[in-house]
């Protein structure tokens, strides 16, 4: 809803500041998300003087002109405008302004071999028209040197709000002012619409035709003015509408446009000689068409409303008019419509037709059904102004529905529901300025105005007080804390699924969001397609299962992705899989696929640069998610070999023992590539987070020092042969247990089979490191210890040290 300052002032008797209008606005709930302050941002433009402008040498459609900017030394500027000629009075731009329409800063350049120090401007490069014929051609008497936005009266500020849809009388600016004159900031300036007597009886009927169905229209008002003369609407009109971006079109339908902005009171007018016969509301024939006022056909239905003559369908009621009543600079008997329909068959209609007007938008959201007939009033008054003419007397159809709405407030309300202490005056005068009818003392009987269908208890009345109150005067009140401490917000699951999706969007991975369903053959190849998760009415065939993992769904996302040529993609997703229909049987899986280039965020293929994604990324992807989600990661244990869908070579399945399996990892099968149609190879992981086990609780103590050896550490190599089934971290376990203080790291650097090595084994090369803590280590030291190492490792893993 947008607005200009001195429109507010017009309903507003106030001496406030933008500033201050502003930050009420928003405390009062009104929140402004915009102000457009059009003095400052044409600050630099002055009107100029143009003395002369002469051929450009180099080029026959530019001109070098002589400008006067009031400062008494002319200034050089080239002008392509070709209305461009000396002696008139134009707006200059000086070098360093910011030309809006252009989005352009200025400065002092060369044009074709002439330099040019500033720039003469059309109405479009200032944004206040679409005019971009020629440079603005300003009056003689034009005053040189002064501010053209002051000039011309572009110094309103424009203010934007964003209106929330239980507020349709703040869809005016009159409602909005009313709620700022509740306030200390300025009153309200009531100006109801005075009655314009009919001097005929009005020769078109209204008749309001729905048979058995449910009435579209409660009431319907209409009015005749013969002899009007449609022209241009005047220069304050056409600015005010232009100011809040709408397009001035002529006077009876600026009216109309006016008034809905003004008042919240959308309006229709027709060319009373393009209408034959009466009028008739009613529901729209199955087939019927329209050629709207936006140039397009509609094709309408029962369902919708609409306004029809002897030729049928003239407007869409509520929403837009026809193009064939439309009134236009011929027009000189005009009808004007006001009436009241019904929101949600608005609101349904522009759905389906896919229109969004002003009138639909206050409409759908509900008018004042009091305001009919006074914004009927309003309407005729100004076409008598503008445009002159005679007016007939008024037709009603139908019953305007004043329903009257009383509610018992206990003033206390206020105290309980906001914490505010409020006296009996201050709330009803609150009140009484918002529109509401209060008597009463500490119980109220307060009545409802007919322009607020949002206000249906006391707790909404209580909101109307506070709001003007003010939320900032609300006193801050701690909950009680009790005497245990808060127990998390989050579940422990939850904390996992949040850091689970941080650490894998930290490995440069990209979060999909996949549907939950997939096809029963894709089902199958990863352990699912079971009768109890199959979908009773799916929304397509191939969504008919619940997915028993992630991975299908990544994996299709991936291959679209490289389809588009997006080869080098990693993504991942949190969410749930199924494996039976009980709810021990769903579980949260984070799952991650990676195809083409391990870091997909590197730009083509470089020398420096990773190579193709693998198992051994995808493992660290797992293991990444296991860290943040509090997995012990010295239980952990990997063991080769995965589900179906992996290749058996080339995975691994991470456990904390046989029987609490965590996840997987490694290249997928490619039957099973084959089968989603994905090129390989592609590489995924997926980690079960409820698997994970809770940390043990432990009792609350300080954390002792850190402690620092002085002394030196000692590293020593060894390389055990052993078998080739034997892991290698058995072996790593062995050589920890030699000494588990002493030895404080054991890392694995070479795994070795060919030449010298015999078939069937295997050499594993590892460095071992010695971190003293009492005493520097002897040379006998050490050797006990590798003695003990090599021996831990015999005993453990039947390795023998390679010669």
């Amino acid at each position: 809803m947008k607005f200009t300052l001195s429109w507010l002032k017009e309903h507003l008797d106030t001496d406030a500041s933008l500033d201050e209008i502003v930050d009420k606005l928003t405390m009062i709930g009104l929140e402004v998300e915009r102000v457009e302050d059009r003095a400052k941002m044409l600050a630099p433009f002055v009107i100029a003087s143009v003395i002369s402008a002469e051929q450009h040498p180099n080029a026959d459609r530019l001109r070098v002109c002589m400008v006067d900017p009031g400062t008494g030394k002319p200034v050089q500027v080239v002008c392509g405008a070709p209305n461009a000629r000396g002696g008139m009075t134009s707006v200059f731009s000086p070098p360093g302004s910011y030309i809006p329409g252009k989005d352009i800063t200025l400065g002092v350049g060369k044009i074709r071999g002439v330099e040019s120090h500033g720039m003469l401007v059309s109405e479009a490069e200032l944004q206040i028209s679409d005019n971009h014929d020629g440079i603005i051609d300003l009056p003689a008497d034009a005053p040189v040197g002064k501010s053209y936005a002051a000039y011309a009266g572009l110094g309103d500020p424009v203010i934007e709000i964003n209106l929330t849809p239980n507020r349709p009388d703040c869809a005016g600016v009159s409602g909005i002012a009313r709620d700022l004159g509740a306030t200390t900031i300025g009153s309200y300036r009531d100006r109801a619409p005075k009655p314009v007597k009919g001097q005929f009886p009005c020769p078109v009927s209204v008749r309001l035709d729905f048979g058995q169905t449910h009435s579209l229209c409660p009431a319907f008002s209409l009015r005749l003015v013969r002899g009007v003369s449609n022209g241009p609407s005047p220069e304050w009109l056409q600015k005010r509408l232009t100011a809040i971006g709408l397009r001035p079109i002529n006077a009876l339908v600026d009216i109309t446009n006016f008034i809905t902005f003004d008042r919240s009171r959308p309006l229709h007018v027709f060319d009373a000689a393009k209408v034959k016969g009466n009028l008739t509301v009613r529901r729209a024939r199955n087939g019927e068409q329209l050629l709207a006022l936006d140039g397009k056909t509609y094709t309408l239905d029962e369902a919708m409303c609409v306004i029809a003559d002897d030729n049928g369908p003239e407007s869409l009621s509520g929403i837009m008019g026809g193009e064939h009543s439309g009134c236009s600079e011929t027009t000189t008997d005009v009808l004007i419509e006001s009436a009241l329909w019904d929101e949600v068959n608005i609101a349904q209609t522009g759905r389906k037709l896919g229109i969004n007007t002003d009138a639909r938008y206050r409409f759908e959201r509900g008018v004042d059904p009091a305001f009919m007939i006074p914004g009927l009033e309003l309407a005729t008054q100004m076409v008598l102004d503008l445009c002159g003419g005679t007016p007939s007397e008024i037709v009603i159809a139908g019953e305007v529905p004043l329903k009257e709405k009383v509610i018992d407030f206990p003033l206390g309300e206020v105290t309980r529901l906001a914490a505010l202490k409020v006296t009996q005056p201050e709330a009803r005068r609150i009140l009484e300025r918002l529109g509401f009818f209060a008597a009463g003392q500490d119980r109220m009987k307060v009545a409802v105005p007919s322009w607020r269908p949002d206000v249906e208890g006391k707790a909404d009345i209580v909101e109307e007080i506070v709001r003007i109150v003010g939320v900032d005067q609300v006193p801050s009140t701690p909950f009680p804390r009790g005497e245990f401490a808060r127990k998390p917000v989050l579940t422990p699951i939850q904390l996992r699924t949040r850091k689970a999706k941080r650490a894998l969007a930290a490995r440069a991975m990209a979060e999909a969001v996949t549907w939950s369903f997939i096809s029963k053959a894709e089902a199958k190849l990863f352990g699912g397609g079971s009768p109890n998760l199959a979908l009773a009415n799916p929304i397509a065939a191939e969504l008919s299962d619940m997915r028993p993992s992630l991975i299908p769904g990544l994996v299709m996302a991936a291959q679209k992705n490289a389809d588009r040529g997006f080869k080098d993609i990693a993504l991942f997703e949190v969410g749930q899989i199924f494996k039976g229909d009980n709810p021990d049987d769903q579980s949260t899986a984070a799952c991650g696929v990676r195809h083409g280039l391990a870091n997909p965020n590197e730009i083509g293929r470089h020398w420096t640069g990773s190579g193709v994604a693998d198992a051994f990324d995808v493992k660290a992807d797992a293991f990444a998610v296991l860290a943040a989600a509090g997995a012990p990661a010295q239980a952990l244990q990997i063991v080769p070999g995965g589900p179906a869908w992996f290749h058996p070579g080339r995975s691994g399945t991470i456990q904390i023992g046989p029987q609490n399996v965590l996840g997987h990892f490694g290249e997928l099968h490619p039957r099973i590539l084959a089968a989603l149609d994905a090129e390989g190879p592609m590489v995924a992981f997926e980690v079960i987070l409820e698997k994970i086990p809770e940390p043990k609780a432990r009792a609350t103590r300080a954390k002792p020092m850190l402690e620092l050896s002085p002394f030196q550490p000692v590293e020593r190599d060894f390389a055990f042969v052993v078998d080739r089934t034997v892991k290698a971290g058995d072996i790593v376990r062995a050589a920890q247990s030699a000494d588990r203080k002493l030895i404080t790291a054991v890392t694995v650097f070479d795994v070795y089979e060919g030449k010298g090595i015999d078939a069937g084994k295997k050499s594993i090369a590892i460095a071992v490191t010695l971190q003293p803590r009492d005493k520097t280590m002897t040379d006998q030291d050490i050797d006990a210890m590798a003695s003990k190492i090599v021996g831990e490792v015999q005993k453990r893993t039947g390795g023998v040290l390679r010669g």
